[in-house]
């Protein structure tokens, strides 16, 4: 059985025990996600597709980790007129493992 999800913008195709990173969510470490965006669900060779989303479903996962990306160097330049910037960013993400997937 899985299912793809929306979050954060982003889908993502899910099975039970799966870890995935997600865009960072407000939710404390440990506690309990419900993902009510559920764009479709498979299950024993029947799928079904929502019309944007299917009706009753949802996955429930855990927030097992709030954390930071690896680092992503951008660095602007014009040539021979001496303009440089450096600048770095780490993205914020949320750890999630899914628990079930109802359908």
């Amino acid at each position: 059985m899985y299912a793809v999800v929306e979050t954060g913008g982003k889908q993502y195709r899910v099975a039970e025990g799966d870890t995935l990173f997600v865009e960072k969510l407000s939710v404390e470490e440990g506690q309990e996600v419900v993902l009510d965006r559920v764009l479709l669900v498979s299950k024993d060779g029947e799928t079904k597709v929502g019309a944007p989303y299917v009706q009753g479903a949802k996955v429930v996962a855990k927030a097992v980790k709030q954390g930071k990306g690896r680092k992503i160097i951008v660095f602007k330049y014009k040539a021979k007129k001496n303009y440089r910037r450096k600048s770095g960013h780490r993205q914020p993400y949320t750890k999630l493992e899914i628990k079930s997937i109802q359908a």
